[in-house]
């Protein structure tokens, strides 16, 4: 999957968050709903005009955000 298809970031929008393309809903919302338990059915009856593959680019999107930094992290730490 390629989260760019469906997570942008936009400086007019939220602050810049990421959130799902065409929508204010962020990848960090997402990630609230996961933590506090919730399925993807739950997430997508809370917000029908997003899709499962919006949700699953959001958790490739915060993936790859972690990669990223625990690189950086190890880097500067060698």
């Amino acid at each position: 999957m390629n989260w760019r298809d469906h997570i942008h970031s936009d400086p007019e929008i939220l602050g810049g968050k990421p959130v799902v393309k065409g929508t204010r809903i962020s990848v960090e919302l997402i990630l609230e709903y996961f933590a506090e338990g919730a399925s993807f059915e739950q997430i997508l009856e809370a917000y029908d005009h997003i899709t499962e593959a919006d949700i699953r680019a959001a958790v490739a999107f915060t993936h790859d955000l972690l990669v990223k930094e625990s690189s950086a992290a190890r880097r500067e730490a060698a």
